[in-house]
């Protein structure tokens, strides 16, 4: 399994709406200069978390993009099964995946485990979990300059 850009960069963009001032929407520019993400990338990716509830529009020039809800509610799975689809490593392990070699293979305990072990991971890190980890790593390089 390899996570695509748009799984990459859709965790960057809610990271970086989990970090920008609340108080007003931010403007997809805004995100894409400091992530170094194209505009156009962007707004594609916004788009697929904007109609999944994820986030919220304003129109305007004062208008962009805020979280819809509070960033301990948002899991990386959450918002990589948006944007990747099925985590499974094969098709095999897939919600209601049915593989008729099932009762005789061996190795699809292999699959499962794994399957686990992803899902285990990302379903408990949250954006909240992401922006503390950021924080300690702006701590550590403040303190190394």
């Amino acid at each position: 399994m390899k996570i695509s850009t748009k799984g990459r960069y859709a965790l960057r963009l809610m990271l970086d709406l989990a970090m920008s001032d609340s108080s007003r929407p931010t403007h997809i520019k805004e995100i894409s200069a400091r992530q170094d993400i194209s505009v156009k990338y962007l707004e594609q990716i916004i788009a697929i978390l904007n109609k999944a509830g994820f986030v919220r529009s304003t129109r305007g020039p004062q208008g962009g993009y805020s979280l819809r809800w509070d960033p301990e509610e948002y899991t990386v799975g959450m918002i990589l099964r948006l944007t990747e689809g099925s985590l499974a490593p094969v098709a095999c392990v897939e919600d209601g995946g049915i593989c008729p070699r099932d009762e005789q293979c061996v190795t699809v305990e292999v699959w499962k485990r794994l399957n686990d072990a992803i899902n285990g991971v990302v379903d408990h890190i949250t954006l909240a979990d992401l922006i503390h980890w950021q924080e300690e790593k702006n701590q550590n390089l403040d303190y190394i300059i």
